[in-house]
């Protein structure tokens, strides 16, 4: 439907200053009468200039609107096909028989399909960013949200606009815990991957949870056939290799359509964090200093699976199969953190050392399953869909942790102190969703939607020590967390669309209903709301080349089920992760207003208000000596700010994007180790990212982009984050008749994009220096096999809740 829209704006623009009479109307068809989606149909005068045009449907259906009397020559063409060409007298409205196109088979052969530069689209709810045989193909979907406008990719975090985006595929939800996510797109190939849809303000079809939403798009398989491709990646930091190596598989028939993905990615990550704390007593004097230094290693090897089976009963009904499945296998899922802390004197002279060693290991399977149902209704356009889903989440983490209390100069222990924790999370989830969809005329759509959600999570902790060389359970810090939540949601949209202008607008209502308890306090918690979300998008065309347009929409933000256990989850002596069952759901209002002139250049002035965020923030004790990582709700955040954003030629074979953001953010918190004072921390910063895009060669077949990504501080709830930069370099080559393609780059090419974080307000006061391995030598293949000449398709569905499987952050 997106590259349905984007060629019907370019052959809309086309049609000003023309005659307003005529429809033609028809459906084309391939010899075994399947319908052919995306076709281009074209109108031209006897001068052979256009007059008209516009694609085909999903159902073959296409028309042609507002056309004068006169004669006229149709030419309808499609890869795969000869060229369909019609001679016309126009004199009123007409009804074509159907069209049937011939297979061009022998010719396709000679076809090349080149690399190209990826483009940017504007559309009246998102920003399309067109990847599609690019120089960025033969690497992974998160290497490719990393060249995605608007999306920044940090220390294992999506973001977009400060804040966690919701991905989707083919307009369907992945719901993975946000480190999931991201080890499902390291393990996806690009080379299926079509464009990218930057949403940051999704209208009301989509679910209300979360902030902006990336929906991938996968290319589309419209011909019968069988195809494949092999793909793998390698990467090397300054301590580990890392890898990444997969197969997927297509086969489609006239009513069976089918897919598969297998993907695993062995690695080990590095990462070195030095922490400094001061210590303060009531009357603001120094007690004792802190300095810690981490060094942290990660295996992990997960498996993820991908699969879909979509089934044509008939011409109106579709009956669809899909699952994601992610292995989490123990042997090859371990962490191992080494710390070394120096406690000093007010006066700075050191007191004594203490080192810990904490081994962990985790395993786990999340697995998903859809069944999905189309009905397509006698109107045009007009069907009922439906869909029921069911997750099964299981994940259990073994800790030990030993740590040893030295003098100083002594390489001898005064005392040492060693506990085991274990602790394990399931999670089932059943979704049903019902869909309506209402063409109203060809320009107006109206849709309307029901959804319900079950949720039941058990979680486990039990914690080991060790008195006299005898294991015991630590009660007061083990416990049973049950939790239980329904969801009722219900939504309908309205959209209108003419040569002028787009409107798009909706309302989402929904109901949740939670019951969480404690077994080990015997506490029940419960909470019920009912919280509306409307949605606005209207985008005006000026003219050919200048658009203004206008968004508003209401989100929500749900804590998630880690983040609201109770119970303390302690990294080492001194250090706990602590939920809290009482989190209450986070409400965003966001007003964006944008112009885009001469087609290339978008400024974007956008304000948001945030109530109630959830946010992981580290406290120290400072009469205990403790650091608490709380999950706690913040008071308010405030952002606003103008963006940049252009996409133009340079020259012939050199093409720039380019986007800045000048921003402003503000996080009112309570400080809960300081009174429970009402705190504020705010800050106005830049952000700019510059991508080049180069091609070489006479067949275009060598490309390279360099890219360079600035930082400047942020304000993050208490915290202030340092600037940071990179300098990235990728080059490809296709190969084997464009069947094979080969890539190598460097990222982060100065090792300059490691960062501070600040957080010091009243008798708080830590600073933490974070050292990872960005910069990566990088080389990735892919191979095409089978009837390469197909395009592909991929359906991921996914309930709704599976990304708050986890919480945001992680924090071991």
């Amino acid at each position: 439907m997106v590259v349905k829209l984007l060629i019907s704006f370019l052959f809309l623009c086309a049609l000003c200053g023309y005659g307003q009479n005529i429809t033609v109307t028809g459906t084309l068809l391939d010899k075994d009468n399947g319908s052919i989606a995306y076709a281009n149909i074209i109108l031209h005068d006897e001068n052979a200039s256009i007059v008209s045009g516009t694609i085909s449907e999903d159902n073959g259906f296409f028309t042609l609107k507002n056309v004068k009397p006169g004669s006229y020559l149709m030419i309808i063409s499609y890869l795969g096909f000869k060229s369909y060409k019609k001679t016309m007298l126009l004199a009123k409205d007409v009804n074509l028989e159907p069209i049937i196109l011939e297979d061009l088979t022998e010719e396709l052969e000679g076809v090349t399909i080149v690399a190209k530069r990826p483009t940017i689209k504007r559309l009246v709810d998102r920003l399309v960013f067109n990847v599609e045989n690019s120089t960025l193909s033969d690497n992974n979907v998160l290497d490719i949200l990393k060249y995605t406008p608007g999306v920044m990719i940090n220390d294992d975090k999506i973001m977009v606009k400060n804040g966690v985006p919701t991905v989707y595929i083919n307009d369907k939800r992945i719901h993975l815990s946000s480190t999931e996510v991201l080890q499902l797109l390291e393990g996806t190939s690009a080379s299926n991957i079509k464009s990218i849809e930057v949403i940051t303000n999704p209208p009301a079809k989509y679910e209300a949870e979360g902030g902006a939403v990336l929906n991938i798009i996968t290319k589309k398989n419209l011909i019968t056939g069988y195809n494949g491709t092999v793909f793998g990646n390698y990467k090397y930091g300054s301590k580990y290799a890392k890898y990444a190596f997969g197969t997927s598989h297509f086969f489609k028939t006239k009513k069976l359509n089918t897919y598969f993905n297998y993907s695993i990615s062995p690695k080990k990550d590095y990462k070195n964090n030095t922490e400094y704390i001061n210590f303060i007593d009531n009357n603001d004097d120094l007690v004792s200093s802190w300095e810690t230094n981490y060094n942290k290693t990660i295996e992990a090897s997960n498996h993820n699976i991908s699969a879909s089976i979509d089934f044509d009963l008939d011409k109106k009904n579709t009956i669809s199969l899909s699952t994601n499945m992610l292995l989490q296998p123990r042997r090859n899922s371990k962490t191992d953190v080494n710390s070394l802390t120096e406690v000093y004197s007010p006066m700075g002279i050191i007191d004594s050392t203490f080192r810990t060693v904490n081994k962990s290991v985790n395993e786990g399977v999340n697995l998903g399953f859809t069944l999905d149902y189309i009905h397509k209704m006698d109107r045009e356009g007009e069907k009922i869909s439906s869909s029921v889903h069911y997750t099964n989440y299981d994940l259990s983490s073994f800790q030990n942790v030993e740590t040893g209390y030295f003098f100083p100069n002594n390489i001898i222990s005064f005392r040492d102190n060693f506990f085991e924790t274990f602790s394990s999370q399931k999670i089932k989830l059943y979704t049903g969703q019902l869909d309506y969809e209402l063409p109203i005329n060809n320009s107006t759509q109206f849709e309307a939607g029901l959804k319900i959600s079950k949720i039941n999570s058990k979680s486990i902790i039990k914690q080991m020590v060790f008195n006299n060389d005898e294991k015991e359970e630590d009660t007061q810090n083990s416990d049973t967390f049950l939790y239980d939540e329904g969801n009722y949601a219900a939504y309908s949209s309205y959209s209108s669309e003419t040569d002028t202008w787009s409107l798009k607008t909706g309302l989402r209502l929904e109901y949740t209903s939670i019951t969480s308890q404690s077994l080990s306090i015997n506490q029940e918690n419960t909470q019920d709301y009912f919280k509306f979300f409307p949605s606005l998008h209207f985008l005006y065309k000026l003219n050919d080349k200048n658009t203004a347009y206008f968004q508003y929409n209401r989100r929500i933000y749900r804590p998630r089920y880690e983040e609201l256990n109770p119970f303390k989850f302690f990294l080492n002596d001194n250090v706990y992760v602590q939920g809290d069952p009482k989190l209450k759901p986070q409400i965003d209002d966001v007003l964006t207003l944008g112009y885009t002139f001469n087609k290339k250049h978008t400024f974007e002035l956008y304000y948001r208000f945030e109530k109630d965020p959830t946010l992981e923030i580290v406290f120290q004790d400072n009469n205990n000596t403790f650091l608490k990582y709380i999950n706690t709700n913040i008071d308010t955040s405030i952002s606003y700010g103008l963006d940049f954003t252009t996409y133009t030629q340079l020259a012939n074979r050199w093409n720039l994007y380019l986007l800045s953001s000048l921003f402003y953010y503000e996080n009112q918190f309570f400080a809960l180790e300081s009174g429970g004072v009402l705190e504020k921390n705010d800050k106005w910063s830049v952000y700019a990212e510059i991508v080049n895009y180069f091609t070489f060669l006479k067949d275009s077949s060598l490309t390279a982009d360099v890219s360079f990504l600035y930082i400047s501080p942020f304000a993050d709830g208490p915290s202030i984050i340092s600037d940071r930069l990179a300098l990235d370099i990728h080059i490809r080559k296709t190969i084997w008749n464009n069947k094979g393609s080969i890539s190598m780059g460097v990222t982060d090419i100065f090792n300059t994009q490691n960062y501070n974080q600040t957080t010091k307000y009243l008798n708080q006061d830590v600073f933490l220096k974070s050292r990872i391995e960005n910069r990566l030598f990088t080389l990735g293949f892919n191979y095409k096999f089978g009837n390469t000449k197909l395009k592909r398709t991929v359906k991921e569905t996914q309930s709704e809740e599976r990304n708050r499987l986890q919480s945001k952050k992680d924090t071991n």
